[in-house]
């Protein structure tokens, strides 16, 4: 399986009453109970579904120079007076329009992807599992067409 091009968002894991992982859609993830907000505060209701479209929105490209990006959707309402400052001030960088929000080496081992990151001991992170999924943390992401 060749995993250099763009990944888009499949699913997001979460923890079930039973301890276990199911993995939701995009259309269930925005639906899904928040336990962690009062959920009767409509701004941090806002702000959670904001916060979960931005992660539904995060894509993954992996090029074929060895590097990995992990890219995040500009924030809604953002001007582009306010994405050129940020841009210009090295706040943040752009690819393909959208926000890196971090970018290191990948590899193959025995057929599996790992990436770099500075979640693990030895810095690296497996990043693909046996049903062709790249994920990041509990997102699991499918290659775009």
């Amino acid at each position: 399986m060749s995993f250099v091009g763009k990944w888009i968002f499949h699913s997001i894991g979460i923890a079930t009453d039973d301890e276990r992982v199911a993995y939701l859609s995009a259309e269930d993830y925005l639906k899904s109970p928040m336990p962690y907000i009062d959920e009767t505060d409509e701004e941090a209701v806002a702000e959670e579904l904001r916060e979960r479209t931005t992660m539904i929105g995060t894509r993954i490209e992996i090029c074929g120079d060895g590097k990995l990006y992990i890219l995040m959707p500009i924030p809604q309402g953002t001007t582009q007076e306010e994405v050129d400052e940020a841009v210009a001030s090295g706040e943040v960088s752009l690819r393909d329009g959208m926000i890196i929000g971090s970018a290191g080496a990948w590899e193959v081992r025995d057929g599996v992807l790992w990436y770099e990151t500075d979640l693990s001991e030895d810095g690296w992170t497996r990043g693909s599992d046996e049903n062709g999924f790249v994920f990041f943390m509990t997102v699991r992401f499918a290659k775009a067409e």
